[in-house]
């Protein structure tokens, strides 16, 4: 990557700590920090980032997202494209809207297919590229069309079909560029809301949901359950530095005394290697890591 790079002509370019962008508490200063409050301003940064043969990474909420101690050495994009539009169970948002929220929106419509956002601290672009769940039910579920900005700076909108999707996972995750809206289709129903509130009310009881963490750390294995296996293990409350498993659900690691990446990353192998002697699995990660010198997946 050049070393000697113009600063990115946004307004309020700023350098930033993305310690205070992350759920986790955890991360150094990005090199560029921008954010980007409409598709126009996206594309802008997205051809910057291109010309210039710059990493860049598309931020959300940060809720799974694990950057280095160093920071970042490329753009970091804050997605502030929102909005919200809806009509007879339609709903067309952008990407930097929130999803829980427009999990709370729905339901309180009366529209099933997202009930299970709410509680989820992720944008409706994070959620998307992660394909976020909870229980039965995820995003893909309901999604109809995403619109996609590559980074040529073309405007594509993908129909569901023409999109590949599975736990956890999507074709985003192996594409430059960044999700710029969404259009969904949900269902009438009247327990949508009670529903919804069942789900959040039993989310904050099981999940250390006030402390600082990445949300699930591990996919869940086939045939098997991530967090029970480490519970079982007698894992709970394993510490390395300032961060340490979950008491409340073993599936998370919480950051509760100002701890480092690589606290996290040595915590994260002990774990792995504790499951795969006992359980012959080795447990996958369910959250992204940002190293310092970019991705190999960019969009979010």
């Amino acid at each position: 990557m050049p070393s000697c790079i113009p600063s990115p002509p946004f307004p309020h370019f700023q350098r930033k700590e993305l310690a205070e962008y992350s759920t986790f508490g955890i991360g150094g200063p990005a090199r560029f920090f921008a954010c980007a409050q409409n598709v126009q301003a996206m594309r802008e940064m997205l051809l910057y980032a291109k010309a210039y043969q710059l990493p860049y990474f598309i931020l959300g909420k940060g809720s799974n997202t694990l950057f280095d101690d160093r920071g970042f050495d490329g753009l970091v994009i804050l997605n502030g494209i929102e909005g919200c539009e809806h009509h007879e169970g339609v709903f067309k948002v952008g990407s930097g809207y929130s999803f829980p929220r427009l999990g709370q929106i729905s339901a309180k419509l009366g529209y099933h297919g997202l009930e299970f956002a709410a509680g989820i601290p992720a944008t409706v672009g994070g959620a998307i590229f992660m394909n976020a769940g909870a229980g039965p039910q995820q995003t893909f579920d309901a999604l109809h069309t995403v619109d996609y900005l590559t980074e040529e700076g073309a405007l594509i909108t993908f129909k569901k079909d023409q999109l590949q999707w599975g736990y956890r996972s999507t074709s985003f995750q192996h594409q430059k560029g960044a999700i710029v809206g969404a259009c969904f289709v949900l269902s009438k129903q009247e327990e949508a809301q009670a529903h919804q509130r069942k789900l959040l009310s039993y989310r904050l009881e099981t999940q250390p949901y006030k402390m600082k963490s990445l949300g699930c750390v591990f996919r869940n294995p086939q045939g098997g359950i991530a967090g029970k296996w480490i519970e079982e293990l007698g894992l709970k409350g394993l510490r390395v530095g300032g961060v340490s498993v979950s008491t409340k659900h073993a599936n998370f690691i919480v950051n509760d005394q100002e701890g480092s990446a690589q606290d996290v990353s040595e915590l994260i192998q002990k774990i792995q290697e504790r499951i795969y002697k006992e359980k012959g699995v080795f447990l996958e990660e369910e959250i992204r890591r940002i190293p310092y010198t970019g991705p190999e997946d960019v969009s979010s």
